[in-house]
């Protein structure tokens, strides 16, 4: 048997994105996650649907993001794009259940992530298609897994990432219940990684230029979950794990946009250390799983703090182009001189924007992001309908077998009301359940105070149509960073100070990958003063609107003036050294624009306290 999750996805369609947020996953389906089967040879003629391209990761990648943005959408044309590669995947499965890309001598050798990665996608497939064909495809995949590991054992990437095959495990399990499922996902824990031992006690405090898969950036995000996926069949603590292993990386790898480095290794604190997309894509995803396990709602505090900040920072405003790496401070995305590379194993172009900028797996990967935020907006609970992630969207689905109805409208992050419809056909007992951000410093429900941090429970009888306005208070606040540094935050946005963008374009071909407009490779060189100290707790916030590009640079949807002045702080082999050489003034405090970090693409955040 394994425990049921506190609260539970909604996987069948129910949910709808609203406003700012559809107008983001159209944006990327507009973009290069949406376009790379046509455009991106690895996946386009990739060995899993019967190329001679790329056959590992990188179309699994791919489908985990394009599949629920399709759906999300409700987008013919993507959703028949979808269903042409899993086609193609299941009917080149073999009659064993195998189902990955390579011959039959290779297998006893082959990592086996891939397999746990098409596993994840067949059952979100089945889910959001309602499609006969993928499961049982996933079904014949896990029992040749389940034969597979009696003769070979996890290694490598499967060995550091065995937990993420408990999702499909568990998923096939609730549609199948059957013993053996259960002692699959206790032999891929016994196979895999154990990442409690890492942690316990944790010596990797001090990064090290060493690529290792114990320190990877992006084995650490996942691993987040581990035990929290584990306690459903151990039963032990679903939060013990993550909060012990997060409360070492951010004291001694910890970013200001609530990350941890990693290029690609954990890197330690400085602001010029970057930290790789597929991090904050899966730290992301980790969080998600915790919020729907334990139901603790500061797991819906950490995935805000990266959806908002620190997911489109990485990304160009059209979604064309990403970078492998971001800086907390930014100053120019220009290609590092070869013997100055601040990155700890990554190349010296790994902070650039551009098709595959130092390795493709984040080009596959990072479209996975705002669809599954999207998909975390709305739970269920035993008792009706969580609200769990604040962002505008619509539930659609029945509670006690009557039709209900739940529209969030808002402006969220960048504004500070959320406004509730509820309609029910005919009366219906549940609850709605409100998370409430822990970033707002008070909050009032139908204008009654209510505690940030917590879930408030509207629960009563509903009919008609009925209303609950969220009205949440934000307010700025310096908040203290490494080497006498600083960052500024309003409620959910850390700010920073943009610098003006110049954008170099480079169309190339490499490795027979063409590099054309839109999907080309930028560096960014600044066109404006960076140098700046807080200068005075004097902030005042302005609010804009909210266009046609959400994370919008110019004009940014919000923007907080602050009073600042300059200092020396030198730049060296294209980046700013991680703290100024004086903090001695060398201007008068002025009035300086400053804006959501991820609005801006080159940017200084950690500045010197100066009060």
């Amino acid at each position: 048997m394994i425990a049921k999750n506190k609260f539970r996805m909604f996987n069948r369609g129910e949910i709808k994105p609203k406003g700012w947020l559809k107008t983001q996953l159209r944006i990327q389906a507009d973009g290069l996650a949406g376009n790379l089967d046509k455009v991106w040879p690895d996946v386009r003629d990739s060995k899993w649907i019967g190329g001679d391209r790329e056959g590992w990761e990188r179309v699994p990648y791919w489908l985990d993001g394009f599949i629920p943005l399709a759906y999300l959408l409700d987008d013919a044309d993507l959703k028949k794009r979808a269903d042409k590669y899993v086609t193609a995947i299941i009917s080149r499965q073999e009659s064993d259940g195998w189902i990955c890309p390579c011959t039959l001598e290779e297998r006893r050798s082959y990592d086996l992530w891939p397999g746990i990665l098409i596993a994840k996608v067949l059952s979100m497939y089945a889910d959001l298609s309602g499609s006969v064909e993928a499961e049982e495809s996933l079904y014949r995949l896990l029992k040749n897994l389940w034969e597979f590991t009696r003769h070979c054992t996890l290694h490598n990437w499967a060995a550091m990432r065995w937990f993420e095959a408990l999702i499909p495990i568990y998923w096939m399990y609730e549609r199948k219940p059957e013993e053996w499922l259960i002692r699959l996902a206790l032999r891929f824990q016994q196979m895999g990684y154990d990442y409690n031992g890492l942690f316990g006690p944790f010596r990797d405090q001090k990064p090290e230029r060493v690529w290792t898969y114990s320190t990877h950036v992006v084995n650490l995000s996942m691993a987040i979950k581990q035990d929290a996926l584990m306690s459903r069949i151990s039963g032990s603590d679903p939060n013990d794990f993550a909060e012990r292993m997060l409360k070492e990386l951010f004291e001694h790898h910890g970013m200001a946009v609530g990350h941890f480095t990693g290029d690609e290794c954990l890197m330690g604190d400085s602001p010029v250390q970057g930290s790789e997309f597929c991090g904050i894509v899966e730290a992301m995803y980790s969080y998600e799983w915790l919020l729907a396990i334990t139901g603790n709602p500061k797991w819906g505090d950490y995935l805000e703090r990266l959806a908002f900040n620190a997911l489109p920072a990485t990304a160009s405003q059209d979604m064309w182009s990403h970078q492998y790496d971001q800086l907390t401070n930014q100053v120019r995305c220009e290609r590092l001189p070869e013997g100055h590379v601040i990155f700890g194993t990554n190349g010296p172009e790994s902070h650039l924007f551009g098709l595959e900028p130092n390795y493709g797996c984040c080009t596959a990967n990072f479209g996975q992001s705002w669809p599954k935020f999207a998909m975390s907006t709305f739970m269920k609970s035993e008792s009706g309908i969580v609200s769990s992630v604040i962002a505008p969207s619509r539930i659609k689905t029945k509670v006690n077998g009557k039709p209900v109805q739940c529209d969030l409208k808002t402006d969220y992050p960048f504004g500070s009301k959320l406004e509730y419809t509820i309609h029910a056909d005919s009366p219906v007992e549940f609850e709605l359940l409100i998370r409430i951000p822990s970033c707002a410093k008070s909050a009032k429900v139908n204008g009654q105070a209510v505690e940030p941090g917590k879930f408030h429970n509207e629960k009563r009888s509903w009919s008609g149509t009925e209303k609950v306005v969220v009205e949440l208070e934000f307010a700025a606040e310096i908040v203290s960073r490494p080497r006498q540094m600083g960052v500024l935050w309003h409620g959910p946005l850390l700010y920073s100070v943009p610098i003006a963008e110049e954008w170099i374009k480079h169309e190339y071909t490499k490795n027979d990958v063409e590099r054309k407009y839109p999907y080309c490779d930028y560096e960014i060189l600044p066109k404006s003063k960076w140098n700046y100290g807080f200068s005075a707790n004097d902030f005042k916030f302005v609010q804009g609107k909210t266009g046609e590009t959400p994370f919008a640079n110019d004009p940014a949807p919000v923007e907080i003036m602050a009073q600042l002045v300059e200092i020396p702080w030198e730049e060296e082999h294209g980046v700013c050294t991680a703290k100024p050489s004086s903090r001695v003034p060398i201007s008068d405090p002025h009035p300086v624009k400053m804006i959501p970090y991820g609005c801006a693409k080159l940017r200084m955040t950690e500045m010197p306290i100066l009060l």
